[in-house]
């Protein structure tokens, strides 16, 4: 039975790895998926999702306010049967395309599967998870490590000299060097001014 499926977690904790995973898994059987990625993460270059550890593959980028379920119809009115669609950076999504994966999944029968931050840096839900955490049929966190070796849940956005950043717009696209996963103890610590962010350390050799 097709689902809806969210795997949430901070900021690096592999959701792109795994989403690539996924997507291996089923061609690997010879089925065909759909890799959707919002048009305005143009890290890895538009229509490309990326993980950290190098691996890579072509996705159709969306913009706001298209509609994800006649984007789904299409693909498969051009090039056949598809088996599985994947979301990288599902926070982006509106709340429409939340409602237009659904209907993939209840109307067309395809099995959705959405990877994405569940909050911001100020600890609020963004739009594209506060509808998946509602209307998902299963929902999964995908799990990272604070600096201080607990299980880090929030998002910490840093300014250039590496000090955190309390105010600014919702959305402000970035890696490592703009943004810290940490405890909520940690985030909380740092945001009442009682403590710093510690610096990253270099992996270590092999």
């Amino acid at each position: 039975m097709a689902k809806l499926y969210f795997y949430y977690s901070a900021m690096n904790a592999g959701k792109t790895t795994t989403l690539l995973q996924s997507a291996h898994n089923y061609r690997e059987r010879g089925m065909r998926v759909a890799i959707l990625s919002p048009r305005l993460d143009d890290r890895a270059g538009r229509g490309t999702v990326a993980s950290r550890i190098g691996l890579s593959a072509a996705a159709v980028a969306f913009d706001p306010e298209q509609d994800l379920q006649r984007l789904v119809q299409a693909d498969i009115a051009s090039q056949g049967r598809l088996h599985c669609v994947l979301v990288d950076e599902a926070q982006f999504l509106r709340k429409a395309q939340v409602w237009q994966l659904s209907e993939v999944v209840d109307a067309l029968r395809i099995p959705v599967l959405c990877y994405g931050l569940r909050t911001d840096f100020r600890g609020e839900l963004f739009e594209g998870s506060q509808y998946l955490l509602a209307w998902a049929d299963d929902i999964s966190e995908i799990k990272t490590i604070c600096h201080s070796g607990k299980k880090a849940t929030m998002n910490m956005r840093v300014d250039p000299q590496g000090r955190a950043v309390r105010d600014g717009p919702q959305v402000e696209i970035g890696g490592n060097e703009r943004y810290l996963s940490v405890s909520r103890a940690e985030y909380k610590k740092v945001m009442r001014g009682e403590g710093s962010i510690e610096p990253l350390q270099p992996p270590l050799a092999l």
